[in-house]
């Protein structure tokens, strides 16, 4: 294992690499930002002021350089899967916004690249690893509402700016593959891969040309079933409940609590409410420490890429069953 920082470089300046993920990183001394590419020079600079690293003005030339590692990958989704590609071949890891890549054979393709290349590929989506989900499902584990028989879950936030990327069909935009994931990465941690599309719903802005909201149906070969919805066009809401034979659990601010937000679980059964208050995480900084471990070890848990490739799996799915 080296005892030397991960030498990174960054490939876009998105925002939610400036918000979340470079503060994260600027403070991880098992990594060191070494160079930042965009299309503006000007912004590589404004971003490699703020965090460290060289403004680099093209993102070949960061991926030809020998003193990085390691890329992170914030740019819009369309533009993923060549990318990510690129990074492989240039035989450096990568840690990619979500979702991995639009489409489910696009995704199958760059992690069997990484595989045999032997190198981390990680996708950023940091809710999965808030240590939140693991105590709901704990408490699902336990008995705490008995059999586990259905999961509902949304993620929906007002309509956002005209210029916004996710506006943009050639980049990958829509509400689904930008908001959709999450609940749909909630009802597979606790219902299990085993998910068939039921039904779905996508509503296209005939404007912009994407999705800006859905609502999906699931089910596991055993009958459970899971209802998520999502879009564009709401007031804010984010939160998931599973219903169990003996009782509930609800969660709000399921996907995106600040660092210092303590999340609140709450225990509906017959006779008894109880609230389960947790201490704050920075999910960002767990996702990176799970990247970084990746990488020193070449080792990443089974799942995960089961994980990823069943959430590309049914994103096709709905696609196909919203179209029929």
């Amino acid at each position: 294992m080296s005892t030397h920082p991960l030498r990174l470089g960054l490939l876009g300046c998105a925002d939610i690499a400036w918000r979340r993920t470079l503060p994260v990183i600027q403070c991880e001394p098992a990594v060191e930002l070494v160079a930042v590419a965009a299309r503006d020079m000007a912004k590589a600079k404004v971003f490699a002021d703020r965090f460290g690293g060289q403004a680099v003005e093209d993102y070949r030339a960061l991926l030809e350089r020998p003193d990085i590692d390691a890329v992170y990958i914030p740019l819009p989704a369309g533009l993923h899967r060549e990318w990510i590609v690129r990074t492989l071949n240039a035989g450096k890891h990568v840690l990619v916004e979500k979702p991995l890549t639009t489409r489910h054979v696009d995704t199958v393709e760059v992690l069997e690249l990484a595989g045999s290349r032997g190198l981390t590929l990680m996708e950023n989506l940091t809710s999965l690893r808030h240590g939140l989900h693991t105590a709901v499902q704990d408490l699902v584990s336990g008995g705490e509402v008995g059999e586990l028989r259905m999961l509902s879950a949304a993620f929906g936030f007002p309509p956002l700016s005209p210029k916004d990327i996710r506006y943009r069909p050639d980049l990958g935009g829509g509400a689904l593959l930008d908001v959709g994931v999450y609940p749909l990465s909630t009802a597979q941690r606790f219902l299990g891969p085993d998910l068939e599309v039921v039904g779905a719903t996508l509503k296209q802005d005939p404007e912009y040309g994407v999705d800006v909201s859905g609502d999906v149906l699931l089910r596991t070969p055993d009958g459970r079933t899971a209802h998520v919805a999502f879009g564009f066009e709401h007031g804010y809401r984010c939160d998931y409940a599973l219903w169990g034979s003996g009782g509930r659990i609800f969660v709000d601010r399921a996907y995106t609590p600040p660092p210092t937000w303590h999340p609140v679980i709450r225990l509906e059964r017959q006779d008894e409410v109880r609230e389960l208050t947790l201490p704050p995480e920075d999910q960002f900084a767990t996702t990176l420490r799970a990247f970084l471990r990746a990488v020193s070890t070449s080792e990443q848990p089974a799942d995960a890429e089961v994980a990823i490739r069943v959430q590309a799996q049914l994103v096709d799915q709905i696609r196909d069953r919203a179209q029929a």
